[in-house]
């Protein structure tokens, strides 16, 4: 029975016997997070524009918006970890959804009763990144639970071809909610997606190994675990140097890309969704091929190729700041880095999980996270100062060409360069961490 249903999905969807939408499990997993997607392309321009138009926030006050939602990541990322390795990582998950739909309820709220001001959306960006520690380290870890661990890149880039296709759609629906309702009304779609979203995933079952309690160890050597395999592993160590240089310098980008479009090149919401839409068609297209891109070359030197689409994207809005050209360099820059950081990630995330023993994964996850979400806060405030005190389209060509010599540092590392195909993982979890390290693994 079961053959003849997949016998018939294949006809009707025209997919391959392997395909990994025969997995009814990653099937819901995938639509879970096309819904999240689709509200938070929302959120991605509602939010924002709440802060530059309704609020009328300088570029340092939207530089501090997006530290703050980066903060949690380096405060709680790694105690996080151990407790993930600890817990079922699903359950976790839609928690989350639910939590941030909660805060993001409160903004629409806030603006109705008068009380909407930076600092509530200060407080929501906070929320929102605590809860992204937890229930977006526990959402990578659960992929790895449901797909075979030689396929990650290729399931990444299946969940990326979501999160793309809601980056086609999204941005056009955002701006015509915005401009029919508001940007703080906008938001109440990102809160009904996800929702759909938890309720996607209510009763899924998943296979997942935990670390054991009552070994004898407390949280602190757990958490060194952690530490010490990251360490202690060229290919994790060169990948958190490398994404967190971008983070960097995409946050940096991020904090004026609004205020660009709406006060350096005088665009309306409406425009600046279908603008936005330019981000969806890069992200979609490097969803379809990223996977095929790292099988041709590999995942180290399609990562590289990321970094420099990325450059490029950030430099053209410096080159042609204004008048049509302009409109068309920042169409340009949202395709270019759209593309760039699906292949960067993708490949990132497929690399670092494929090299963690399951027991660690969550550590591993956390510490991984904390490493290249560090440098954003720094990224995002210095974006900030750079586009108050120089210009907007300044700090765009800074981030430029800063992944500019990323690549470059990247080219001349050959670490990551040097990985043609997955690697696996080596060893187990180490039994104490105070009398042996974690296996050393050669990257």
């Amino acid at each position: 029975m079961h053959d003849d249903r997949a016998g018939k999905a294949r006809r009707i969807w025209g997919l391959a016997p392997d395909d990994l939408f025969h997995n009814a499990v990653y099937r819901r997993l995938w639509a879970s997070i096309l819904m999240s997607s689709v509200g938070a392309q929302v959120t991605l321009l509602a939010l924002p524009l709440t802060a530059a138009l309704l609020l009328d926030a300088t570029p340092l006050q939207m530089g501090l918006l997006t530290a703050v939602e980066t903060l949690p990541f380096a405060l709680f990322s790694l105690p996080a970890g151990v407790w993930l390795d600890r817990v079922r990582k699903l359950p976790v998950y839609v928690v989350g959804e639910l939590t941030i739909a909660l805060a993001v309820l409160t903004v629409p709220l806030a603006w109705w009763l008068g009380w909407l001001r930076m600092g509530w959306l200060y407080a929501v960006g906070f929320i929102i990144g605590s809860v992204s520690v937890l229930a977006g380290s526990a959402a990578q870890i659960v992929l790895t639970q449901v797909v075979p661990r030689e396929r990650l890149v290729e399931a990444h880039a299946r969940n990326a071809l979501a999160s793309s296709g809601a980056e086609v759609a999204g941005p056009g629906l955002a701006g015509v909610l915005v401009k029919a309702l508001g940007a703080p009304l906008a938001l109440l779609v990102d809160a009904v997606m996800l929702l759909l979203s938890a309720v996607i995933l209510r009763g899924v079952r998943v296979q997942e190994t935990l670390a054991q309690r009552g070994n004898g160890r407390s949280f602190g050597p757990e958490l060194r675990v952690g530490l010490q395999f990251v360490r202690r592993h060229r290919l994790l160590v060169a990948l958190a140097l490398a994404v967190g240089g971008w983070q960097a310098c995409h946050n940096a980008a991020l904090v004026v890309q609004i205020l660009h479009a709406t006060r350096g090149l005088g665009l309306d919401e409406q425009t600046i969704g279908l603008c936005y839409a330019g981000l969806g068609v890069g992200t979609i297209s490097a969803s379809l091929f990223g996977n095929r891109l790292s099988d041709r070359i590999g995942p180290g030197p399609s990562m590289q190729v990321g970094f420099v689409l990325c450059a490029t994207g950030w430099l053209l809005p410096w080159l042609w700041p204004t008048g049509t050209a302009g409109v068309a360099a920042f169409a340009a820059m949202l395709l270019l880095s759209g593309t760039g950081g699906v292949l960067i990630f993708i490949n990132f995330l497929g690399m670092r999980q494929a090299v963690t023993p399951a027991p660690l994964l969550g550590r591993m996850t956390a510490t991984m996270r904390w490493l290249i979400l560090l440098p954003a806060i720094p990224g995002a405030l210095l974006g900030g100062w750079i586009g108050e005190h120089a210009g907007l389209v300044q700090t765009l060509g800074a981030a430029g060409l800063g992944a500019a010599v990323l690549a470059l540092l990247v080219w001349r590392g050959g670490v990551i360069l040097a990985v043609r195909v997955l690697p696996s993982a080596v060893g187990d979890v180490p039994a104490g961490p105070a009398e042996h390290g974690p296996p050393v693994a050669q990257g």
